[in-house]
């Protein structure tokens, strides 16, 4: 019995750990950007970088926050904000020309939504052009649109 008891407390030490390491966006190499399909290009912050509240974990959290236009590049569908202060990273998420007209068009598509994932899978926070954060309630409205069906395991 205490042999089970220090094996579940090894596994959900290493469950828990495991959880909380966050690999930082991955960035496109300059070589690459022109013929990359999504080019996720480090952006050099305008203005003074202002602290992100933690990110949201349910649906109705914490109210949306806005990043100034100025700071998003032309051509960029999303950018991907994370960190807090000096250590604010701001990424440009690119498209190409066809993938991105049907990501201004309709944002709920599978390309569009599996690059904002990612940005909130390493931490970060995600604004469109206009500077309005995409929230997970965003996301559910979007949800709405199409038909999604999620696998769930018990």
């Amino acid at each position: 019995m205490i042999a089970f008891r220090r094996t579940a407390a090894v596994a959900v030490t290493l469950l828990l750990a495991a959880c909380a390491a966050r690999e930082p966006l991955p960035i496109t190499p300059p070589a690459d950007v022109k013929s990359a399909p999504v080019a996720r290009v480090p952006v050099e912050p305008a203005q003074p970088a202002v602290p992100a509240p933690p990110p949201a974990t349910t649906l109705a959290a914490a109210p949306p926050t806005k990043l100034e236009a100025a700071a998003i590049p032309a051509g960029a569908i999303y950018v991907c904000a994370s960190g807090a202060g000096a250590q604010r990273q701001v990424t440009a998420i690119q498209f190409d020309p066809k993938v991105g007209g049907l990501c201004r068009k309709h944002p709920e598509m599978g390309p569009c939504q599996y690059e904002r994932n990612l940005c909130r899978g390493s931490g970060g926070r995600v604004y469109a052009p206009d500077g309005t954060e995409i929230t997970l309630a965003t996301e559910a409205e979007y949800d709405k649109k199409v038909m999604r069906v999620r696998f769930k395991s018990n």
